[in-house]
Order: C-alpha cells, then sequence, then structure tokens
C-alpha cells in the first residue's frame, strides 16, 4: 500500500493552515450573541458527527446526513436509518432520528427526520412564592424535516431539506419555517479520495409566540389627575419579539490519508459562520478499521477540537480563575463505534463524549441500521 507523502501533506495543511488566522480575526466586531432561539438545532444528529466536532458535512453519507449536509444522502448505497440520544446537561436530554431511502438506481434520495430535546415537570417559582407554587411547567422543543437529494454527476451532489420547528414553553408555543442546503463534490487526489462540502443550515423565518401564557385581563388605566372609575378588567395580549433561528453557513474538507481496502484515515476541518456568533471551525480525525480478521465486524476511534468565539473567556485570564481547565479543555470530543456489516444488513453503535467547558462533559449514544 503506498501513501504519496508529499500531496497528503498539502491537504493536511489546508484543513489546518487557516485555523490561526480565523482565531485571530476575532476583534471589535458587533456579532449579536445570544440573540437567537431554538438554539437545540445545533445540538447534532449523531454520535459520530458529535466526535468529529461537527466537522462532518463533507464526510457525512448516511441517515445522519439528513443534519449534517443532505446532499449526503444520495451517496448512501442502501436504505439506512439511525436513532440518536444525547445525555444533555442539567438533567435534559436530546433525541434525533431519521431514516433515507435511496431511489431511481441511487441517484436520487428522500429521507425524514424529527429531534427532540426537552424537560417535564420543574416546579414553578415566584418572587412572591419563593418555595414554590405547587404547579409545574414543562418545555418540549421538536424540529421535523424532508430532504430530497440528487447526484448530478458522479462527483456532485446537492440536496435541500425543509424543516418545520416548533417550540413549546409552558403554556406559550412558537413555531417557525426552515429549510437546510447543502452540496457534496467528491474525488481523487493522488489516488486517495478527497471530498469538499458547502451547507447552510436553519435559513428561515423567525420563531413567533402565542398561547394562554401571553394573555391577560388588565384594568382600564386612570386619566391623570381624575379619580379612578370602576371598570371590569379588559382581555389583552403580552407582545413578544420574534427571535431569529441560528443560521450557519459550514464550509467543510475531508481527505483519505490512508485508504487501504479495510482501513482509512480520514482528516477533516469544517470553517463555519453563524448568526449568532462569530466564526469558528473544527478539526479532527477518525481511524476506520473493516473485515477485522475476514469477519463482518469492524470499529471506529475519532477525535476532534472545536472553536467557537463565544465560549472564549476572554477579558478573564484562566490563570486567576478555577476555569482554567474549562478553558483548556472545551471543544474537545472523543469517541468511537462497532459494527457489523454484510450484504444485506448493517448494524452499527456509536459513542460520543463532548466537553463543555464550565457546563461539563455530555453523552451521545447512536444506534445504526442500514438494509
Amino acid at each position: 500500500m503506498r501513501f504519496p507523502l508529499v500531496p497528503s501533506l498539502a491537504v493536511v495543511a489546508t484543513l489546518i493552515g487557516g485555523l490561526p488566522t480565523l482565531a485571530a480575526a476575532q476583534s471589535d466586531d458587533n456579532t449579536p450573541y445570544g440573540t437567537t432561539s431554538a438554539e437545540f438545532l445545533l445540538f447534532g444528529a449523531g454520535a459520530r458527527g458529535t466526535a468529529l466536532g461537527g466537522a462532518f458535512a463533507a464526510l457525512a453519507m448516511d441517515a445522519s446526513a439528513l443534519y449534517y449536509n443532505p446532499a449526503g444522502v444520495a451517496l448512501m448505497s442502501r436504505p439506512g436509518a439511525t436513532i440518536s440520544t444525547y445525555d444533555y446537561v442539567a438533567e435534559t436530554r436530546y433525541s434525533w432520528g431519521g431514516v433515507a431511502f435511496p431511489f431511481s438506481g441511487g441517484t436520487r434520495a428522500v429521507g425524514l427526520q424529527i429531534g427532540t430535546f426537552g424537560f417535564k415537570d420543574q416546579p414553578v417559582y415566584t418572587p412572591e412564592q419563593p418555595d414554590g407554587t405547587g404547579s409545574v411547567y414543562s418545555v418540549s422543543q421538536t424540529v421535523a424535516g424532508l430532504t430530497f437529494a440528487q447526484n448530478f454527476s458522479d462527483r456532485f451532489a446537492a440536496g435541500i431539506t425543509a424543516k418545520g420547528v416548533f417550540d413549546n414553553l409552558g403554556q406559550a408555543s412558537g413555531n417557525a419555517f426552515a429549510v437546510d442546503f447543502g452540496t457534496n463534490f467528491h474525488a481523487q487526489l493522488s489516488g486517495h479520495p478527497v471530498r469538499f462540502a458547502f451547507t447552510v443550515s436553519n435559513l428561515g423565518t423567525n420563531l413567533t409566540y402565542s398561547g394562554n401564557a401571553l394573555e391577560i385581563d388588565a384594568p382600564r388605566d386612570s386619566i391623570p389627575g381624575e379619580d379612578p372609575v370602576p371598570s371590569n378588567p379588559q382581555p389583552g395580549e403580552f407582545r413578544t419579539k420574534d427571535f431569529p433561528l441560528p443560521t450557519t453557513f459550514r464550509v467543510g474538507l475531508a481527505y483519505d490519508v490512508i485508504a487501504g481496502e479495510t482501513s482509512r484515515l480520514t482528516v477533516m476541518s469544517d470553517f463555519n459562520q453563524p448568526n449568532n456568533n462569530s466564526a469558528g471551525f473544527s478539526a479532527g480525525g477518525e481511524w476506520m478499521s473493516e473485515r477485522l480478521g475476514g469477519s463482518n465486524f469492524g470499529f471506529a476511534v475519532r477525535g476532534s477540537y472545536s472553536y467557537a468565539a463565544a465560549n472564549n473567556l476572554e477579558p478573564l485570564n484562566p490563570d486567576d480563575t478555577a476555569l482554567k481547565d474549562e478553558e483548556n479543555l472545551q471543544g474537545l470530543a472523543l469517541g468511537g463505534g462497532i459494527n457489523y456489516a454484510s450484504e444485506g444488513f448493517q448494524l452499527g453503535f456509536d459513542y460520543a463524549w463532548r466537553y463543555l467547558g464550565v457546563l461539563g462533559g455530555t453523552n451521545f449514544f447512536t444506534v445504526n441500521l442500514g438494509w
């Protein structure tokens, strides 16, 4: 097995060369931090993508591509499904599921996805009743989408997803509509696969809210200088602000440094520009082996690092706080998986651990099926 060193090093340098420049360009901006809603749309869709720090748009070619890059489902060789659960912070949980079906000889594919996030039966506290009112509330956020993707040549695919976003916050509810668009260019560089992806996610309407929680019975205002006049309360409704969705523009590149018959080493990088943060990046790698000892079993090991400007503790000095370890480790993700693949059936289990700084570590579990 031959590995051409110079082209491989050139691609690796391309993957990581822009990171210092991107990290340095983070001063004097007017970024609208924390101004978007439905942040659960950024949680991902599977343990594999999470372990790779989200730098998965160029590599996604299974059902999780419905989330990371809709063009990727057009590259699936068989129907498949992905079911994931994310053990998130503060005893909350995020779950995502998707299924995709190639057709027309594999040149086209359709897929469905649904994701949910929230918690139930939390006590209600008010300034007048700091020990609790005795009532409870729940939060449930949901996204559901339909995807169509097509191969336009042996090297280029594109896909689009239309999805609805639904947010139930106690007795208030909101909804929005969004689209995802993605492309995948795949070719060979010195005999090794190279992939390039461009995606735009969560481009849509603002999230608007309504519901019983916003309805009030308000007394009429008294006229200044006049005695109050008894009157019946007048029905009214609080006016709420619309919030945009977390739209993200993303460019990804992946290259197989080692491309053997039963094993490969892929390095990848992702540059992203969200509408609620400054530009960020992710870089990672995946080692995957198949048909171990001539069997149908295989395994994968993954790792990555992600940078997001809003997670930087500046102007705080981590050496002067208790947050030094959190600052050093935030953005780190690790994971792996095992799989079984035969001619007519595929089954895989993936796990990812991602560190969120002061929020601690989180765990992502995924089951993949193919038939």
